[in-house]
């Protein structure tokens, strides 16, 4: 019997181990991988690369950043991996964890206030909290095209890249999907193959990252300095200290406007998607951002045709995840690269050696799907966790995820969860997000030990309320209307739910901190009867 059960060995399920172990609680992770990494153990393609910079992607843990310098502005995969095991390493956090065990269900005993977690290698865990750090894009999605099964040529997904060797180089290539990860993975494919077919269906938003070997005297003015860079995070939207919004776009004259779109384009990066503090909400000022892009599309593309097909007019900048690359749009100026306007001209099915759309067919040795996630729910929905009633998330988020403080859900008491529905998740830095949630998990524990509790779940008025305030949050934004990952839609009526909590990384962790002081409030505590209130959770530190 553990203490806290913690799934996931990411950024966030290594610093909750570290954290609950040091607080004194018996803790254990299970993790499906042979290793820690999470979303960048599996990442492996090529050009594989955080879009954050790493000074600011990291445990702001003295001794850590101290003793670890990133060679580049943007880390790599590989970079990345390395930093991770690192800090596992330092922690002493592996030998906590069941490497190789995905976790198949996980039910709560309400008689003994503790969950029986089980995995498909057989290996069965009993804990008295269960903390999910799987991370909101951590489950792939898998492609279903007609035929898929009777090509003859190789396939890959980006999301679960081979650990051996992929050939590439000198073959026919098709990479479907051009999000975030298309456009990382297609410039480093483009130089290696004999022809490259990129199938777009929506064009999106990409602006180059400006990345390049990391500045060490930028890193050492940040070493001395870190608790200030990590409380400076803490209190940004975006948990970073990316530049934000200058005014609203109207009060720039065209000139003023333009010299601060080429000074965010040349800094890089997502600054380009706070260049102005009303491009989320009013489709004037986004209108003026997204035309300055397609704009450095027309001018880096060669071809106007190509050009155009790649210029995003579906939706607002911003609205989904904006895009950061190094060469994309370049890599359409090479000869062996075609694109394919797979909206217009739709794949219909894969054939013995390829793609066939409605208007021609195109012979692949290699198929890439950069076709993303299963965001939010679909490593939780997956772990199969139910109450006593039988009732999972699922049954719960029927019609949109609900939350308090992103943290917890009614009905499944002892369940939190970091970086989910109704925190910042996807909208700020994973780094300092995963830390404040499971500093405020294991605070919160440590509240019950000392007042002999041994079951804690949201209210109901509170999970309402603050699901009401996600809302209204989100209600002036653009990206709350548009078609993307982050709203859920009930086909039904029509009715939209915003998932991610949108009023800032700074909000969040005040408000959590407000709860906390107040004795946590809007949390229902109790006691199994009959269940003295001394536990192992008592000798706590």
């Amino acid at each position: 019997m553990h203490d806290v059960i913690v799934v996931g060995a990411g950024i966030g399920g290594i610093y909750a181990v570290h954290r609950f172990a040091r607080q004194g609680l018996s803790v254990v992770g299970v993790e499906g991988a042979s290793g820690v990494g999470g979303v960048w153990y599996h990442n492996r393609y090529p050009g594989a690369r955080v879009d954050l910079e790493g000074i600011y992607y990291s445990y702001f843990d003295p001794e850590l950043y101290r003793e670890w310098t990133w060679a580049e502005r943007y880390p790599s995969q590989p970079e990345l991996l390395a930093y991770l095991e690192f800090a596992a390493e330092r922690w002493d956090v592996k030998r906590r964890f069941h490497f190789g065990a995905w976790v198949t269900g996980a039910a709560f005993d309400p008689a003994a206030d503790r969950y029986t977690v089980t995995t498909d290698t057989g290996l069965t865990l009993e804990g008295r909290f269960l903390v999910m750090a799987t991370g909101p894009l951590s489950a792939a999605r898998v492609p279903d095209f007609p035929g898929l099964e009777e090509f003859r040529g190789e396939t890959v997904l980006t999301a679960q890249w081979p650990h051996e060797p992929v050939e590439v180089d000198g073959r026919r290539i098709g990479v479907v999907g051009t999000s975030a990860t298309g456009v990382q993975v297609i410039p480093m494919l483009a130089p290696r193959a004999d022809h490259l077919y990129v199938f777009q269906r929506t064009a999106n938003y990409s602006v180059p990252a400006q990345n390049g070997p990391a500045d060490p005297e930028r890193h050492n003015a940040h070493v001395t300095l870190v608790e200030e860079l990590a409380q400076r995070c803490l209190e940004h939207p975006g948990g970073t200290d990316l530049p934000l919004g200058a005014g609203p776009a109207a009060s720039f004259s065209t000139e003023e406007r333009t010299a601060l779109l080429e000074r965010r384009w040349a800094y890089g990066g997502h600054a380009m998607g706070t260049v102005f503090t009303d491009q989320g909400t009013d489709p004037s000022a986004n209108e003026v951002v997204a035309e300055f892009v397609r704009g450095k599309i027309r001018e880096i593309v060669a071809d106007p045709g190509t050009a155009d097909k790649l210029m995003p007019t579906a939706y607002p900048i911003g609205t989904r995840r904006l895009c950061v690359d190094t060469g994309y749009y370049q890599t359409f100026n090479r000869d062996n690269v075609t694109l394919v306007d797979i909206r217009t001209d739709p794949i219909e099915r894969f054939t013995e050696t390829g793609i066939q759309t409605g208007s021609a067919h195109y012979e692949c040795d290699l198929v890439v799907f950069a076709t993303g996630f299963e965001p939010f729910t679909g490593s939780l929905y997956k772990a199969g966790i139910r109450n006593a009633e039988g009732a999972g998330l699922a049954d719960l988020w029927a019609r949109g995820p609900q939350t308090y403080l992103g943290l917890q859900v009614r009905g499944l008491p002892n369940l939190f969860i970091v970086n989910g529905p109704g925190s910042p998740s996807v909208l700020a830095n994973f780094f300092p997000t995963s830390v404040q949630q499971a500093d405020f998990i294991g605070d919160l524990i440590a509240y019950m030990a000392r007042h002999g509790h041994t079951r804690v779940e949201p209210t109901q008025e509170a999970q309402r309320e603050w699901t009401a305030h996600v809302a209204e949050m989100a209600a002036p934004m653009l990206r709350y209307r548009t078609p993307n990952y982050m709203v859920h839609v009930n086909e039904d009526d029509g009715s939209r739910v915003f998932i991610p909590y949108p009023g800032g990384f700074d909000r969040h962790a005040r408000k959590c901190a407000e709860v906390a002081a107040d004795g946590y409030a809007g949390f229902a505590f109790s006691r199994t009867p009959g269940r003295p209130s001394s536990s192992p959770m008592t000798s706590m530190r």
